[in-house]
């Protein structure tokens, strides 16, 4: 390890640019917030990803069409709530 380093060429941001993305702030519903940070932790998966699949689907852009695995997550889901 050096015991000095050069950043005067140095950049803030993030190290990889994200491409067809783009970064906003956004105000939402503290209730709502909550309820996809839950799913998410339930899920193991981003809730921020589930904020943009529920965006896509709302405005009817859903990349994939329903196939059995995402049917199966969806039933699972739903008797999780009925029980």
């Amino acid at each position: 390890m050096k015991k000095e380093y050069d950043f005067r060429g140095g950049r803030r941001g993030p190290v990889i640019p994200q491409t067809g993305k783009t970064r906003i702030t956004i105000y939402i519903d503290n209730d709502v917030l909550d309820a996809f940070r839950d799913r998410s932790d339930a899920e193991g998966r981003g809730y921020q990803t589930m904020v943009n699949e529920a965006l896509r689907e709302y405005l009817g852009r859903a990349r994939a069409p329903l196939d059995a695995r995402t049917l199966r997550r969806i039933l699972r889901e739903e008797l999780k709530r009925a029980s």
